[in-house]
């Protein structure tokens, strides 16, 4: 069985006190191994910035569902057909004037 390390993580809550959890983790024997003989890595630190850094990735990827359906909205106001274009027209025009 993989032995299990257990991590501190130091999360700031306001400006006058800081919150401390635990999370655990599990890795397997080899890892292990290479990690201690790595000695000098601060290896609470190292998995501290990847979930930090996890987060911001998960965090940028939400989406407000206001912005959406004004994106819709603005896209299909900018796609309504215009009476005066003709977009064929236009494209042989351009196409022409490559010649």
């Amino acid at each position: 069985m993989a032995p299990t390390i257990y991590v501190i993580l130091i999360l700031q809550q306001s400006n006058t006190f800081n919150m401390v959890e635990v999370v655990s983790s599990r890795v397997d024997e080899d890892t292990r191994k290479k990690m201690k003989r790595l000695r000098h890595v601060n290896w609470s630190e190292v998995m501290r910035q990847a979930i930090i850094k996890k987060i911001e990735e998960e965090t940028r990827r939400e989406i407000d569902p206001l912005e959406v359906k004004e994106a819709v909205r603005l896209m299909d106001q900018v796609r309504r057909p215009h009476e005066d274009y003709d977009g064929v027209e236009e494209i042989r025009k351009w196409r022409d004037k490559r010649k």
